[in-house]
């Protein structure tokens, strides 16, 4: 059970984690975390190009640490899907968050939504995974009719608690793009 627990954990924290990926109005280093930069021959992540922080709420600043990937790293940023331009100012670049429109803002709720189902869908993956590792147990005679109904239940509540916590998150997430 312990291990069922630990998946859902880890299924909810990856959702958790895409969300904050998501543009709302306010500067939030981690929008970045998506974004990767042609340099030294690979993709590398941002994050590793420079030092990341928030300027105030609605700007956030690049400090590069090497100045000849400046034009690499305003271009990456202008092809995300982000709709951010930067600002370069020396080996800074600021990062103006503008506000959303009320279109883009439904588009984000979508996003989340969809992020908040496929969560779900990997959390009824692992449901459905233990399930069947308790029946081929019951076949291999190692528990009892009463002991599967019991553990099917466990299976089923942790299943349920998740995905209200899934739930709960996405609607808090669609308060904040909400906000003006």
């Amino acid at each position: 059970m312990s291990d069922l627990e630990n998946k859902m954990n880890s299924a909810v924290s990856h959702y958790e984690k895409e969300l904050n990926t998501l543009r709302t109005s306010r500067a939030n280093p981690s929008m970045l975390n998506n974004i990767f930069v042609e340099a030294y021959g690979s993709k590398t992540p941002l994050n590793q190009l420079g030092n990341i922080s928030v300027q105030d709420a609605s700007t956030i600043t690049i400090q590069v640490w090497d100045v000849s990937l400046l034009k690499s790293i305003e271009s990456s940023i202008s092809e995300s899907n982000l709709g951010i331009n930067p600002q370069t100012d020396g080996q800074i670049i600021r990062l103006p968050i503008p506000k959303l429109s009320e279109e883009r803002r439904k588009e984000i709720i979508k996003i989340a939504s969809e992020f908040a189902e496929n969560a779900k869908v990997s959390i009824r993956n692992i449901r459905r995974d233990f399930i069947e590792i308790s029946k081929s147990e019951k076949k291999n005679s190692n528990l009892s009719e009463d002991e599967l109904k019991r553990k099917m239940n466990e299976i089923q509540k942790s299943t349920d608690n998740n995905i209200d916590k899934i739930d709960k998150i996405l609607e808090a997430k669609k308060i904040d793009i909400l906000k003006v």
